[in-house]
């Protein structure tokens, strides 16, 4: 019978690193300075490689603005000769530009040489009607505004804005009713206000003489040559 074979034993401590059987031995016999020059090329290619991609993106974005400065030379350049041909078209134009003109300095004229301009007939026809009974028209004297003055202001808060004057004498065998007279008168369009003046007895004739002031608005004004929509 065979004796049971007897069992390893295994020593307490600490493991003890031995040689690896088969491995390919290796030992490295170069200097430091060798390792350390290999590492500054690997350093030195690294810095190379990333300064030829810099100089890439710069050559890159160099060509884009080049390429953005011949687009808009040549967009300038396009436009400048469109304004050189509208300016060239505009020139066969110039005659009619210039009537143009001549007619609206015309019409600017006539506008400002009207713009004081009232229908003196109709509103003395309006002040002939409004007389009382018994009273006649012995004369009207008016005075307005020209376009190239302002009209004189009254200095009495009681008057209002007036672009001109008309002062009516009118005479009546009996005294006349001066204010049922400025009252009617009050009523006319256009009319600020009016201002009784003197009543006069002509010794003479034996007739009295009454005089009222019309002060106008610039309602009255005709507005002939005005644009229309104004």
């Amino acid at each position: 019978m065979n004796s049971p074979a007897p069992k390893k034993q295994f020593a307490s401590g600490p493991r003890q690193e031995g040689l690896a059987v088969g491995a390919e031995p290796r030992v490295d016999l170069l200097p430091p300075e060798v390792r350390a020059e290999r590492r500054n090329a690997r350093t030195r290619r690294g810095f190379g490689w990333g300064v030829m991609a810099v100089l890439l993106v710069v050559l890159a974005a160099t060509g884009g603005a080049f390429s953005l400065n011949v687009l808009s030379q040549a967009k300038l350049l396009a436009a400048q000769t469109e304004t050189t041909s509208l300016f060239a078209q505009q020139k066969q134009y110039a005659p009619v530009r210039d009537v143009q003109k001549q007619v609206a300095l015309a019409q600017a004229a006539q506008q400002a040489g009207v713009s004081t301009e009232i229908d003196w007939k109709a509103f003395l026809d309006q002040v002939g009607a409004a007389q009382p009974a018994g009273l006649e028209l012995a004369s009207v004297a008016v005075d307005s505004s020209a376009p190239t003055a302002i009209y004189p202001q009254s200095t009495d808060p009681l008057q209002g804005p007036r672009v001109g004057t008309v002062m009516v004498v009118g005479t009546s065998a009996a005294l006349p009713d001066v204010p049922a007279w400025v009252g009617v008168l009050q009523k006319i369009p256009g009319v600020v206000d009016v201002v009784p003046g003197t009543v006069v007895l002509d010794d003479v004739k034996n007739i009295y003489k009454a005089t009222v002031t019309i002060h106008v608005s610039a309602a009255l004004y005709t507005k002939r040559y005005e644009p229309k929509g104004k």
